[in-house]
């Protein structure tokens, strides 16, 4: 997937991928507990007073986790200090802090050694180190390029309301905030709300929040063959059809979501007073185009989550479950994961033996892959929101909306978290949905390669029966 290295390199000892996976799980754990001792101390709070440590370690999780459920306002309980240990934690846990302490090593002239490359190529779920170090040079590029930019376009809208110094901390705390699909926000109790029928808002939120989600593979195909394209090595009109079959899957899919989204969105609240009935139709499409965006992990809410009719909370928990790319700063199960699912589905109901999209065959190991983290990652849901459901009770539906948020990092709410609802297992059970959701994808794909081997045992072949 990415060029221009050792083409012949093999490993002499197979890497375990278990110890790989341990790494990167316990990266982002210690990510957690620094950024908890540091909420945790007075300066952090608005108050001057030491924040407890299960709220403090809910707020880490949150951040570095990219997710954006609170057990209170952002802007209200946290000093400066607090806001911006928080905007930190953000910026690590939407770029990958295996990624990010490599870069750290490149910048301070470390020598990156092999274990190191091979460590950040399994984070990103790569299959060849070609090229790695410029990839990763590529993320840190794009990253705080994109950032930048929405934090010039943002500070039209918050420099006259909030003046030119906290101004510009808010245009950049919301940029990074929306292009880590974090949701996270320091702006006031109600989101986005206030800017419901602002196009401008709505919509370079909604850039943003997009951009990081499709994931760097594929702008970093964009990147490839757009230079095809410059040397004249293709026309512009075979851009499309020189990228990868991911860069491919990922914009099919993305688009059918996010468009194909907004219209059940539309379709079901038209008529609800609530939300969306007595809005201009361009509102209309805006505000549902907005919703179908945000449910995909980025968190922010132009509409209280608690107006939207009982089937369109279900539809949007469906979105919040597939979540973004992979190798991006959204969470979820990914629209790969997804996509090869329904390929493989429809490829069994044809009678085919492979799965084909594109004219070409999907290795088999890659659709068991994504069996696997579809399986495993709704396993992991339905037991937690039973667990939640025994330990915390509350009304049904948001509780499954927010373990819903929790564990596809969208961390859209309809109110059930609070420091006050939820117990003290309630906001464990929550803590823990949202770190698995965050390493769950990727860390699962990596601890669920499957090895080209054939078993060192045959057995003897047995049909069952199936449906």
């Amino acid at each position: 997937m990415v060029d221009n290295f050792i083409d012949d390199y093999k490993p002499k000892k197979k890497r375990s991928s278990t110890s790989t996976t341990k790494l990167i799980v316990s990266s982002f754990l210690v990510a957690i507990i620094i950024g908890t001792i540091l909420l945790m101390l007075p300066i952090s709070a608005a108050d001057g007073k030491a924040t407890p440590f299960m709220e403090a370690l809910f707020s880490s999780t949150t951040a570095v986790c990219v997710i954006g459920i609170t057990l209170f306002p952002t802007y209200l309980h946290w000093s400066l200090f607090g806001k911006i240990v928080i905007l930190i934690l953000v910026q690590l846990g939407g770029l990958g802090i295996v990624a990010f302490t490599t870069f750290l090593l490149v910048l301070i002239g470390k020598t990156v050694t092999l274990k190191d490359r091979l460590l950040v190529m399994d984070a990103f779920n790569l299959d060849t180190l070609g090229g790695l170090m410029q990839f990763l040079k590529f993320i840190f590029q794009i990253t705080f390029s994109i950032e930048a930019v929405g934090a010039v376009l943002l500070a039209f809208e918050f420099v006259p309301k909030y003046g030119p110094a906290w101004g510009l901390f808010y245009s950049v705390f919301h940029s990074v905030s929306s292009f880590c699909n974090c949701g996270l926000d320091i702006l006031g109790d109600n989101s986005l709300e206030d800017y419901v029928r602002d196009p401008y808002m709505n919509f370079v939120t909604m850039g943003l929040a997009i951009t990081g989600g499709l994931g760097f593979v594929v702008w970093w195909d964009f990147v490839k063959v757009s230079k095809m394209v410059k040397r004249k090595e293709i026309r512009a009109r075979e851009f499309l059809l020189k990228c990868t079959i991911h860069t491919k899957i990922v914009l099919v899919t993305s688009a059918i979501l996010l468009f194909g989204g907004a219209l059940v969105i539309f379709i079901l609240e038209y008529s609800n007073p609530l939300t969306i009935a007595d809005e201009t139709l361009p509102q209309k499409i805006m505000q549902c185009l907005f919703q179908s965006s945000t449910c995909r992990s980025v968190g922010f809410d132009t509409i209280p989550q608690k107006n939207f009719k009982d089937v369109t909370a279900f539809f949007c928990m469906l979105l919040m479950i597939i979540g973004g790319s992979p190798v991006g700063t959204a969470g979820g199960v990914k629209t790969t994961t997804v996509a090869v699912v329904i390929l493989e589905t429809i490829s069994a109901i044809k009678g085919r033996r492979d799965t084909i999209v594109f004219a070409r065959t999907l290795p088999h190991r890659t659709v068991r892959k994504a069996t696997m983290v579809l399986v495993v990652s709704i396993s992991v849901w339905l037991f937690a929101t039973i667990l939640m459901g025994h330990f915390n009770g509350g009304d049904y539906l948001d509780l499954i909306y927010e373990t819903t948020a929790a564990i596809g990092t969208a961390g859209l709410s309809r109110g059930y978290s609070s420091a006050e609802n939820l117990s003290f297992i309630g906001k464990c059970i929550i803590i823990v949905l949202m770190y698995l959701g965050r390493i769950g994808p990727f860390s699962l794909a990596i601890a669920f390669k499957v090895s080209d081997e054939r078993n060192p045992v045959q057995y003897k072949e047995e049909d069952i029966t199936i449906g």
